[in-house]
């Protein structure tokens, strides 16, 4: 009698993982799906909606990829830093899981800031690179995070690998309001605040409902590639632990 109570927990318990991974697996479609129509939409807007600046020229709409890729590695270590503390609060390598996945999307997200930034600024400042304080600490973020990346690459044991990390990923993530002050502290060829400036937007309205088209649509596509780094990373520590 008790093994056929088993037999039927048992079978309820898959059903219900099995529908738990149905939804999940519909979520993650509408997610992809809200992504591509959220970067169509931003398309169309950042080349016929929104109107031509007067003084930068066609250049100027690498602002609606320039400014959302800042804004997404901005979050991206955002997470990394509050899964880091979570994960030295709980030692849940979950948290672990969380910190290296939106480590490597930020990564690559500031990657694409220091390549849109630079062919921004030919045309307008009439160099690719300037020693800007901006570009300077957005390129020192860059680094701190690689280091982070290849990090996790050296330490081979699971436990030292995610506690250095955790510890490198919240050091890190304090150049981060050093990146968004700097225009504040130092002289610099980038401009002062113009979304967030005293007074309200310094920037027509389609230009601003631009911009928030861009942030809207990158934030999709950070939540999506998000659920597809996890779903590898948890897909990878349930093979290493299956391991006789």
């Amino acid at each position: 009698m008790s093994s056929r109570v088993d037999e039927a927990t048992a079978g309820a318990g898959d059903g219900r993982d099995v529908g738990r991974q149905t939804a999940t697996r519909w979520r993650r479609r509408a997610l992809g799906f809200g992504t591509l129509v959220g970067l169509g939409v931003l398309v169309w807007a950042a080349f016929a909606y929104a109107p031509q600046d007067i003084k930068q020229g066609p250049s100027q709409r690498i602002f609606y990829i320039h400014v959302p890729s800042a804004w997404i590695a901005f979050l991206a270590f955002a997470v990394v830093f509050g899964a880091s503390i979570a994960f030295l609060a709980t030692r849940n390598h979950r948290w672990d899981q969380v910190a290296v996945s939106s480590a490597e999307i930020g990564t690559v997200f500031t990657t694409a800031v220091l390549v849109t930034g630079p062919l921004w600024a030919r045309p307008v400042w009439g160099v690719y690179w300037s020693w800007d304080p901006r570009l300077t600490s957005v390129l020192v973020l860059w680094l701190i995070y690689l280091s982070y990346l290849a990090l996790r690459g050296y330490v081979v044991e699971p436990d030292r690998r995610a506690r250095f990390s955790a510890v490198l990923g919240i050091v890190g993530f304090l150049d981060v309001p050093i990146v968004y002050l700097s225009v504040r502290w130092w002289r610099a060829l980038h401009p002062n605040y113009v979304v967030l400036a005293r007074g309200g937007p310094q920037m027509p309205g389609a230009m601003l409902a631009t911009l928030m088209i861009g942030i809207a649509a990158f934030t999709l596509l950070y939540l999506y590639l998000m659920a597809l780094r996890l779903r590898v990373e948890r897909l990878r520590a349930n093979d290493l632990e299956e391991r006789p």
